[in-house]
């Protein structure tokens, strides 16, 4: 099933005329950057849609769009009233001029935290090798092996692990 994608400024019409916009991005992106307006509901637990008061309907809205798009069936399914996906999501919203809440205390997202870490063990790995000991490159491998399995599994140990990094914990205690 597909939803409709409307753009930042209709969203923003249809938001003062009393639809919900809805973020269904995790609790580490939304802390760190947010459309006021917007009512959380994280994706990896939404069910239904546990509006703070009646809707005429809902819009979804993530950070490029594309996991909105990609999970419009489970969106649509989460509410009882017309449903919209803003396209580009809040990306686009920025883009568009619109405001939006930014908290540059909150740590940056662990998928991001995940990436600068796995990128920086490979090259270093490679690195090693070549200058060091050809046995590093072993550290390449087994950053991509672990990666590989986060991908199949859905289970990142990697993410795991830097959620008990100081400035994680101190983000944790605060939410």
């Amino acid at each position: 099933m597909s939803l409709p994608t409307i753009s930042p400024q209709k969203a923003r019409e249809l938001i003062s005329s009393g639809a919900l916009l809805v973020d269904i991005r995790e609790a580490d992106e939304h802390a760190r950057e947010k459309i006021s307006l917007a009512h959380h509901e994280p994706l990896s637990r939404l069910d239904k849609v546990n509006a703070p008061g009646p809707a005429p309907m809902v819009i979804f809205h993530c950070k490029s769009g594309n996991r909105t798009l990609s999970n419009a069936g489970k969106l649509a399914c989460a509410t009882d009233v017309d449903a919209y996906i803003l396209e580009g999501g809040i990306d686009a919203w920025k883009k568009a001029g619109l405001p939006v809440i930014s908290n540059t205390n909150q740590p940056i997202e662990m998928m991001r935290q995940v990436q600068i870490a796995a990128g920086s063990m490979v090259v270093a790995g490679v690195a090693l090798g070549v200058l060091v000991h050809p046995g590093f490159y072993g550290l390449a491998g087994f950053v991509g092996a672990g990666l590989m399995f986060a991908g199949i599994s859905g289970t990142c140990a990697m993410a795991r692990i830097l959620g008990f990094a100081p400035w994680n914990r101190r983000a944790n205690a605060t939410a």
